[in-house]
């Protein structure tokens, strides 16, 4: 039983281009006997709750937004969810009340965003149903991306115009580990496909940075607005906003300054090493690393990406020798593709991006150099030790 009068709130989105608000969405409440309101998303994951009446709701919620949104600024857009499971329920020829809804309100439909909500439900419907979106002119989200593998073959099968990441692994990758990986590697993938990306759930400056690295267009939480029945005024955040990206560029020059120190570092290493490598790069003459604390290992390879020497790690109090690898083949491994294509001529210090070294199980970059047509020196880093 629905226990409170329907109220739509709408809560913010953020132009990370401009601090502005680009748009809101949508959030259904309940307003109790006091005049307080309560999420109904309870509600909604709920399977005790009665689908009529849950029907009901979100229909009365999205008109009740379409009618408000006269009200909001001509250029923001509106985000509407959509639940696959009502789509089960229609009739193949049945027009999509929806749409409908839409059609009806005035609201032009390029000023709309339905975002598909949830993983499960009518999946073999939903192409037809954003083609019809589409041909109305509205445009489509996916919430919750990254959930599941489900959500690759939506994306796959709808081509969305936006993505909205999955709150609980967005904030867990914004904190750090492989998670922050894996929301990297799905932000790219969106932008390689025309997406643009929507961070929700931000509540803290460290996740406002991490969805800033991971190039989202809009970002949405707490940090800026809670939900409010109320529209704010477009530039009502603008100032809060610009700190913030200043914070984020400042942090990033430190960063870029603390790489630029590590390649000053590993010139001096390559010198020494080159003069190891020149004297026969036995073990027994390596240098001792007490000036670079973020060192692994070293090894050498070949113009063909062959590994040729043992693998020698620096494990605090001498070097140790690992023949394991030797005759291993890493060319295709990116640092070492880059250090052929813009190391070989000049000579240069390629430096790779972080990895996650499968054997240590370590975040990692590689450093190289060739030293002669035929000699590759190459060291492994530490990511958390600079």
């Amino acid at each position: 039983m629905l226990d409170g009068q329907p109220t739509v709130v709408f809560q913010p989105f953020i132009d990370t281009a401009t601090g502005q608000i680009a748009g809101v969405e949508a959030l259904a409440r309940l307003r109790d006997s006091k005049g307080q309101l309560h999420s109904a998303g309870p509600l909604f994951s709920n399977p005790k709750t009665p689908l009529p009446g849950l029907r009901r709701l979100d229909r009365t919620i999205r008109q009740q937004a379409l009618q408000r949104f006269h009200q909001a600024p001509a250029d923001w857009f509106l985000s509407l969810n959509i639940s696959p499971r009502w789509v089960s329920r229609l009739r193949v020829d049945q027009p999509l009340p929806s749409l409908k809804q839409l059609q009806l309100s005035g609201i032009a439909a390029e000023r709309v965003v339905f975002e598909i909500t949830e993983q499960g439900g009518a999946s073999q419907r939903l192409p037809a149903v954003v083609a019809a979106y589409r041909e109305a002119g509205a445009r489509v989200a996916i919430d919750d991306f990254g959930a599941g593998y489900s959500q690759l073959d939506r994306v796959l099968a709808l081509q969305p115009d936006i993505l909205k990441l999955d709150m609980r692994l967005f904030k867990a990758a914004a904190r750090g580990g492989p998670s922050e990986q894996i929301v990297k590697a799905l932000a790219q993938m969106a932008e390689r496909t025309g997406c643009w990306i929507i961070a929700e759930g931000v509540e803290t400056e460290a996740e406002l940075n991490f969805a800033l690295e991971c190039g989202a267009r809009y970002v949405q939480g707490f940090l800026f607005a809670k939900p409010e029945e109320a529209f704010f005024a477009t530039d009502a955040f603008v100032e809060r906003f610009a700190l913030l990206r200043n914070h984020y560029v400042k942090q990033k020059l430190l960063e870029r300054a603390q790489l630029m120190r590590l390649r000053e570092q590993l010139s001096l290493l390559m010198a020494e090493l080159n003069e190891w490598a020149n004297k026969g790069a036995s073990a027994g003459q390596l240098p001792i690393p007490d000036a670079y604390p973020w060192l692994l290992r070293v090894f050498i390879c070949d113009n063909q990406g062959t590994q040729r020497s043992p693998n020698h790690e620096w494990r605090g109090a001498g070097w140790h020798t690992d023949n394991r690898y030797i005759g291993h083949n890493w060319s295709w491994r990116p640092y070492f593709y880059q250090l052929l294509a813009e190391g070989w001529d000049e000579r240069r210090l390629i430096v790779s991006s972080t990895y996650r070294d499968a054997t240590s199980n370590q975040y990692c970059l590689t450093a190289g150099k060739f030293i002669d047509n035929n000699v590759l020196i190459l060291v492994d880093i530490d990511a958390a030790g600079f």
